[in-house]
């Protein structure tokens, strides 16, 4: 409603400025034509002088009134032609300046919806850990019985929520930063991508008896490689959280006529076709097992892995199917790739 109420006020901009250029050129058109028509059937004497003054009087007026009459008739046709185009230009300009506000508010109310969302998700997502962290110190501080490990205890939660808000801050310095920030680019070969990102997550795959089946071919990519690795683990850490105990998560790099493709396929409960535009927002989880399954994270893994690939010139996309897992898949273009 917003949207289109200010889309109003700025197509009454518009279509002032247009009737103002039209009505400015009517004006100067409808001078010139009364002018021309003024010198043609008013001034221009029409019969030469020497046979008119031989015709009588009742002739000679006659004839000067029939100049008049089509004068005045020329004079109403160019006035009602120019304001049936004035209507024409009214109404047309009208329809298509509102369309053209439409436009141009579009993405400025859909960048101000984003933050609004962001805010309001960032400080729901700050409020959690915080009022946690003051409950129990507040439980604490009114225990006068307090001992040393439940000290210690207590601490140590707080130290769990302070990571957490760490973890939460930092990804959102990243996105932020993604946004202003030129990548510097080095090449890199895709095994060391493959082989950093899933070091990095082989501790958690461990414990959940998850088995990385890995398949690269050999090459470089042009990159920034800290962070297409981090983008990489996002989605490893993704798959890992949400696929069952001993099941396996592929991790798969190989050529696809022009481009190369990265893909991480998992066997967890999959997403909804409904869910897959938003699964890239920030904050967003889904209503299936595939987000519940990690309450310690924030939403943030796969937003941060999305503008990473943007910000490179590469593509991030996702095809999954509810009961039967999703498969991630990172496409460098060719101009980013060398064998």
């Amino acid at each position: 409603m917003k949207l289109h109420k200010n889309s109003l006020k700025l197509s009454l901009v518009y279509v002032s400025i247009i009737m103002f250029i039209s009505l400015f050129f009517s004006i100067s058109l409808y001078r010139l034509s009364i002018n021309g028509l003024d010198r043609g059937l008013r001034r221009s004497p029409g019969v030469p002088q020497g046979i008119r003054s031989q015709l009588p009087q009742e002739i000679q007026a006659g004839l000067v009134s029939d100049r008049e009459q089509a004068f005045e008739e020329a004079r109403q046709n160019i006035l009602s032609q120019l304001v049936s185009i004035n209507l024409m230009i009214l109404v047309s300009g009208s329809l298509f300046s509102y369309y053209l506000a439409l436009r141009t508010l579009r993405p400025i109310e859909n960048a101000n919806q984003n933050l609004e969302n962001f805010t309001a998700d960032a400080s729901h997502e700050l409020r959690t850990p915080l009022a946690s962290m003051r409950s129990e110190i507040e439980v604490a501080l009114s225990d006068r019985k307090l001992s040393l490990p439940e000290a210690k205890s207590l601490l140590s939660s707080n130290l769990e929520e302070v990571e957490k808000l760490t973890n939460l801050t930092q990804g959102l310095l990243r996105l932020a930063r993604l946004k202003h920030n030129e990548i510097p680019m080095e090449d890199t070969s895709i095994s060391e991508l493959i082989d950093s990102s899933t070091k990095a997550i082989e501790k958690s795959a461990k414990a959940k008896k998850i088995k990385l089946e890995i398949k690269a071919t050999s090459g470089y990519v042009s990159c920034e490689k800290s962070s297409i690795i981090e983008a990489i683990m996002a989605l490893l850490d993704n798959a890992v959280k949400h696929s069952p105990v001993g099941s396996p998560v592929g991790v798969v790099a190989t050529k696809s006529g022009s481009s190369l493709e990265i893909g991480i396929t998992d066997n967890g409960p999959g997403i909804r076709p409904s869910e897959i535009p938003h699964i890239f927002d920030r904050f967003y989880r889904s209503d299936l097992s595939r987000s519940k399954a990690a309450d310690d994270g924030y939403g943030l893994g796969l937003a941060i892995a999305k503008d990473t690939v943007d910000a490179h010139g590469a593509s991030l996309s996702v095809q999954s199917e509810v009961g039967k897992g999703s498969t991630f898949k990172i496409t460098f273009p060719k101009n980013m790739m060398k064998f």
